[in-house]
């Protein structure tokens, strides 16, 4: 026989919902912008400005993904690689200043590479392109030219090297407040939380016709 039991789950649900909770206000302001924003939908921008509350989630995919990300991040602090770090840049459009913000999960200063781990249910298709993008502002944010792409699947374990290409920020803020792209990708809809409220929401039944 077994009983219920809440002391594990309890935790890992307190952390993975405490850094959630600690972001709210931040997503509110117009001039906040995440380097995840600009390589995703730009209408999810502009939605979570007025429902920053939908965001907050604890499914076992999410939960997943952040004890794969801390387990890495033990391995990385091992053999003394900085992790989590703060990066971010102000930008001028017309005359309002945005504040670009992002966190990397690794960088490897004394061998000049930027670390992004990324985990997924399925290998198929990646290295994805807007990881490859996230990665390349990491790069252009931090003034390296190397960056690494970890993907940890059900099936597959792997890392990608990507070299550092020119990206215009000011250009990249410039389409995302003025939303125009929406989606960026036709499967981002299925899994948007902002979808029910999002006038541009196509069902996937209707994408395939």
């Amino acid at each position: 026989m077994y009983r219920s039991s809440n002391i594990v789950v309890k935790l890992m649900y307190e952390k993975i919902v405490s850094e959630q909770l600690s972001k709210l206000e931040e997503a509110r302001s117009p001039y906040v912008i995440y380097v995840t924003d600009l390589v995703l939908c730009t209408h999810k921008f502009h939605m979570r400005k007025h429902y920053p509350e939908l965001t907050l989630t604890f499914e076992p995919v999410v939960a997943l993904g952040s004890i794969a990300h801390w387990g890495m991040e033990t391995l990385f602090k091992e053999k003394g690689i900085e992790v989590e770090v703060e990066v971010s840049r102000t930008i001028r459009l017309d005359d309002k200043v945005y504040t670009i913000k992002g966190r990397v999960d690794a960088i490897d200063r004394a061998g000049g590479v930027v670390i992004e781990v990324k985990t997924a249910r399925s290998s198929m298709g990646i290295p994805k392109e807007h990881h490859i993008k996230q990665l390349n502002i990491y790069l252009e944010l931090t003034g390296f030219e190397q960056g690494i792409l970890v993907y940890i699947t059900p099936d597959k374990v792997v890392e990608y090297s990507v070299t550092r290409k020119p990206i215009d920020l000011e250009l990249e803020a410039r389409g995302l407040v003025e939303d125009c792209y929406h989606p960026r990708y036709s499967w981002e809809c299925t899994y948007c939380v902002y979808r029910k409220l999002c006038p541009y929401y196509v069902p996937e039944q209707q994408r395939r016709t």
